[in-house]
């Protein structure tokens, strides 16, 4: 009878999260928000704009809003130190969040947060688990949430999904609040160099994708 009591209650506090979920995405996609709805908006908490700024990059597993363009507005925000700090802090909030849906809530209700075909991912985790998070972390083309739920899904230690995505996210965090923080300075050397620096962290992450991950999916296959 407790058993069924405590099915009940997941059902219905699941129910009760999906809710908040959907209601969720539909505002931050009903708003359109830009780099600069975003500044605006966070400039406007004043004093407490980093805490809100950290509160909204945690709550990106939960809308799929684009993190990219929000580590943007960051660096545009705080600069690129500050800027890499809260975003960082951000990322692994909202990492943790999503690895912990998946562990306690599993694949169906992950299937309800997003559409990605979360297999290929979920085996190369849960057989190599902190290097492929690690070296998934390092190409921005792999949706960041979906590794975050993909690693819930799998056996991997939360120690080992934290460390990987700490470290392996240092690249791309960077880039993009370094872009954001050089905005300012539109025409720049700097500027230019921020550019670049996107370009080349996209090259390095097609070319991280076709050699290694594409091998470790057929590996996997196979």
């Amino acid at each position: 009878m407790r058993k069924d009591n405590q099915k009940m209650l997941k059902i219905a506090l699941g129910i009760l999260f999906l809710s908040i979920v959907l209601v969720v995405i539909y505002k931050v996609y009903s708003l359109k928000l830009s780099v600069e709805d975003i500044k605006n908006y966070v400039i406007g908490f004043d004093k407490i704009g980093a805490l809100v700024y950290i509160l909204m990059f945690s709550l990106v597993p939960l809308t799929l809003f684009p993190d990219s363009v929000l580590a943007i507005a960051g660096g545009l925000i705080f600069g690129l130190f500050k800027g890499y700090i809260y975003t960082t802090i951000g990322a692994l909030i909202g990492g943790t969040i999503s690895f912990y849906i998946s562990r306690y809530w599993g694949r169906e209700m992950v299937k309800k947060l997003t559409k990605e075909k979360l297999d290929k991912v979920e085996a190369m985790i849960n057989n190599r688990g902190f290097i492929i998070i690690f070296l998934l972390r390092l190409i921005p083309l792999f949706p960041f949430d979906v590794i975050s739920y993909g690693a819930g899904l799998t056996s991997v230690k939360y120690k080992d999904f934290l460390l990987a995505t700490l470290f392996g996210t240092i690249p791309g965090i960077l880039v993009f609040t370094n872009l954001g923080a050089q905005s300012v300075n539109v025409g720049s050397n700097r500027f230019y160099i921020s550019i670049a620096l996107l370009i080349l962290l996209f090259i390095a992450s097609i070319f991280l994708k076709n050699k290694f991950i594409s091998r470790e999916i057929k590996n996997d296959i196979n």
